[in-house]
């Protein structure tokens, strides 16, 4: 299983109504491709200090490598990732992906 972590740093001027409707357009993708778990996303809520800025992440669990692939060139992940993209502090600069292969 491939477990796909990604930290942003919104600009402070996009709405939480923005904020969760990219999270919608990311959830939407999990009926699209199979093998792709449900999206969690949350606002970060360590009490440690080494955030760096990025203030909301989320997770979307893959079956294999091959699924995961396939999210990354399927169209639908292309226009979520834009939408993200644009409301991010500095464009992909506000961006971080870590994907963590997890034994089954």
């Amino acid at each position: 299983m491939i477990r796909h972590c990604v930290f942003v740093r919104f600009r402070d001027d996009v709405p939480a109504g923005e904020r969760a409707a990219i999270h919608a357009d990311l959830e939407a993708l999990h009926s699209l491709i199979d093998g792709m778990s449900q999206v969690h996303f949350s606002a970060n809520v360590s009490p440690e200090p080494f955030a760096r800025g990025f203030t909301h992440g989320f997770t979307i669990d893959f079956r294999d490598v091959a699924t995961r692939d396939a999210y990354l060139v399927h169209e639908a992940h292309q226009r979520a990732g834009a939408r993200l993209v644009a409301a991010l502090e500095g464009g992909t600069d506000g961006l971080m992906v870590f994907d963590l292969e997890i034994p089954g």
